[in-house]
């Protein structure tokens, strides 16, 4: 059993639960900048466990917030968390949708197949009056998931320096319009505000309808509405996180070539480093 589409219904999900041992439910949960839900009730699915983006899952030796851990020790870390080469994981967070497309795209570019967003994380769920818990699940048996990078889904500061021009590429940002055009402050202090050169606004926002991804008719209409010229597509935001909102939704209307540019801005924008900046 699978389900047809990689982003799946709390309807689906209910009736999947109790028919089919491989499914693995993973929260994961970040905080978004400027809002905190630390100190909020911890409501999820029964039998999740936490997939730890900002903490076991991020490298500790990178100055960027979020940047992806070696191959090495996101398969020791998805081993710890009972995942098999044929574990069915569904993903979710408890803003709706946020950090869950992060999710499925670090598993993704770690060569994971069978991975699936819920639709409204937490809030959808909790509004079918399905069960939720206050614990995680803490008691598993090691998992056999072996770790494939795929380059081919991955982006780092020399790949856009090398195809930022590149009329076959098409590279989207999803922070809000004001920080894309610089007239808004970063919220990280040292950062230059503006965006890549060629690169396109598309606020991640405006691709949810509040908790939920809009229909995919309505997420292809959004990047139909872009002169787009060629066939690859890469994400960048603030830190990885919300470009793989965008990225997940580009995967949704049938786009193969798609890539998320692991430092975003939090690299690109570094003083420092003086990259090629449009306001």
């Amino acid at each position: 059993m699978s389900f047809q589409s990689s982003l799946i219904s709390p309807i689906q999900l209910q009736e999947s639960l109790g028919q089919n041992a491989n499914i693995i439910l993973l929260d994961c949960t970040i905080d978004k900048v400027g809002q905190s839900i630390k100190e909020a009730k911890l409501e999820i699915l029964p039998h999740s466990q936490f997939f730890d983006i900002e903490g076991k899952l991020s490298d500790p030796n990178s100055k960027l917030p979020h940047t992806l851990v070696s191959p090495e020790v996101f398969e020791r870390e998805m081993q710890r968390l009972g995942i098999n080469q044929d574990s069915i994981l569904v993903l979710y967070d408890r803003w709706g949708i946020y950090s869950s497309p992060r999710a499925w795209w670090m598993l993704k570019v770690m060569g994971f197949k069978q991975v699936f967003i819920l639709n409204g994380g937490v809030p959808a769920w909790k509004n079918n009056k399905f069960p939720l818990v206050e614990e995680y699940k803490t008691t598993v048996k090691p998992g056999n998931f072996k770790a494939q990078f795929q380059e081919n889904l991955y982006a780092d500061k020399e790949y856009i320096l090398t195809h930022y021009r590149d009329t076959k590429v098409n590279i989207f940002d999803a922070r809000s319009k004001g920080r894309f055009s610089g007239l808004v402050a970063e919220p990280r202090k040292g950062l230059h505000g503006g965006h890549i050169p060629h690169s396109r606004n598309l606020p991640f926002e405006e691709l949810l309808d509040g908790i939920v991804y809009k229909p995919i008719d309505e997420l292809k209409r959004q990047f139909d509405h872009f002169n787009k010229t060629g066939n690859e597509y890469i994400f960048s935001c603030g830190s990885g996180i919300t470009a793989s909102i965008l990225a997940f939704a580009c995967h949704l209307v049938g786009h193969g070539q798609i890539r998320v540019y692991d430092g975003s801005w939090s690299e690109w924008g570094r003083e420092e480093l003086n990259l090629p900046i449009e306001k």
